[in-house]
């Protein structure tokens, strides 16, 4: 299956977390999420079923997204994705594609579970 431009047709934001050291008090600054990169992205909610077969496993994933696999260097599990006003945890590794694993790259993607690191 080959990846066309025009199936990469949502734009979305890429954010990793950084910690916010302390200040000249000592106390601990927030911690914000900063941009990673923007990149053009395929996200696809799951079917009904595939909803159904997530849950049985426990998991939370609610839709994928696809990168061409040059975008994706560097992204990992520690970050998430704003697409539409949604905020969406990655929850895999990068998945390469079954040709030859050097066009595309997938993640799985949950929603309503914030991770926050220390």
């Amino acid at each position: 299956m080959t990846l066309r431009a025009g199936d990469l047709r949502h734009r979305v934001t890429i954010e990793r977390y950084e910690t916010g050291g302390r200040d000249d008090d000592g106390f601990d600054l927030p911690s914000p999420w900063v941009l990673f990169k923007k990149a053009w992205a395929q996200i696809t909610y799951l079917s009904s079923k595939d909803m159904l077969a997530a849950k049985a496993s426990q998991s939370e994933v609610v839709a994928r997204m696809k990168l061409r696999y040059k975008a994706a260097q560097g992204i990992d599990t520690t970050m998430r994705v704003l697409y539409k006003g949604r905020v969406l945890a990655i929850d895999s590794q990068a998945l390469d594609d079954n040709e030859d694993g050097m066009t595309y790259t997938t993640f799985n993607l949950s929603q309503g579970v914030e991770t926050f690191k220390d």
